[in-house]
């Protein structure tokens, strides 16, 4: 089985080569950019049968350069939301991504892309269907209208094709190899490094009618992002867009907690809760930016129905248990 993965050297598609090396898998195409050289390190303990950069790629994919490949995860993109570049970001996450897709129908490939919970934006309600999709920047666009091209394209059943198509609308993964990721890296890893250098995590104040470090997200662990990813690489009959979270919005007070909790416990402290935290000052709340004012989703929760009839049953850990065990592997990196 020859697989392709975009974004390979990213955070979710370094993972997922991770995953598929787990089952035996390493007849694997990395594509990605890597004048951020740094990234290597998530593609240096993993098997892949070659390396090409994104600017070669996708013109011999597109020309059948590669021989039969059963399927593409389609990874790479700008997840920079803060990025206000619409032409650059149009230019990666969408006509990249229609090209790709072209090829991959004309070559009988699969293709399991990555969408984003930011298609939802504004919205209060996150069902994949288009009365609940109001992004917010230019980087939930970018997703929106690319799933809303392969709406056009395969049907709204996602029938008209034989072959596999599947979006994965993911909500905020955190786990290891995002540490290239800089200020878009997840919650849980700021505050790892934060504990480390100042010995307190740092959360947004009050904001949007919930109190301090109350507002609330859908926090999904990479490797449930991973195992749902391969389930639908294992079903290539099942095809749509799919939200990929756990279904269980948490405040980000828990994610604090738990990380200071987890640094405690390496130092043989006993765990604390949450007014314990902060009263010995191990969780501080700081002024909300005025540059998120307006662009901030204060609360998100995976509607998991058509996930769960498609016959996924993956059972997704809570923040407590996935920060818990993210916090061991950051310890001894």
């Amino acid at each position: 089985m020859k697989i392709v993965v975009t974004g390979a050297a990213g955070f979710i598609g370094s993972n997922i080569i991770k995953g598929l090396n787990a089952r035996g898998i390493d007849n694997i195409i990395a594509v990605d950019d890597l004048t951020e050289g740094d990234k290597f390190r998530n593609l240096a303990d993993l098997k892949i049968a070659d390396y090409l950069d994104k600017d070669v790629f996708y013109e011999l994919f597109a020309e059948n350069a590669f021989g039969k490949v059963e399927a593409v995860f389609h990874e790479g993109a700008c997840s920079d939301t803060m990025e206000s570049d619409g032409k650059y970001m149009m230019d990666n996450n969408y006509t990249l991504s229609c090209g790709l897709f072209n090829a991959c129908q004309q070559a009988g490939t699969r293709l399991l892309y990555a969408s984003s919970a930011a298609t939802y934006g504004g919205s209060d309600t996150f069902r994949e269907t288009p009365e609940f999709e109001q992004p917010l920047n230019v980087y939930g666009y970018s997703k929106l209208l690319f799933d809303q091209r392969m709406r056009r394209e395969c049907g709204n059943n996602f029938k008209k094709f034989k072959r596999q198509v599947v979006g994965f609308r993911y909500f905020n993964v955190y786990g290891p190899r995002e540490q290239h990721k800089g200020r878009m890296a997840s919650v849980a890893f700021h505050q790892f490094n934060q504990f480390n250098a100042e010995g307190k995590v740092k959360l947004f104040g009050e904001y949007g009618g919930y109190a301090p470090g109350a507002q609330l997200r859908d926090f999904v662990f990479i490797d449930d992002v991973v195992a749902v990813n391969l389930w639908f690489l294992d079903n290539p009959d099942k095809s749509g867009i799919f939200n990929l979270g756990t279904g269980r919005a948490q405040p980000f007070n828990d994610v604090a907690l738990s990380v200071v909790n987890a640094m405690r416990a390496n130092k043989g402290e006993a765990a604390l809760d949450l007014a314990g935290a902060a009263q010995a000052g191990l969780i501080e709340y700081v002024k909300f930016p005025d540059a998120l004012r307006g662009k901030y989703q204060c609360y998100t929760q995976a509607d998991l129905t058509n996930l769960r009839a498609s016959g996924c049953d993956h059972a997704f850990a809570d923040v407590q248990s996935g920060v818990t065990q993210y916090m061991a592997t950051l310890g001894k990196a």
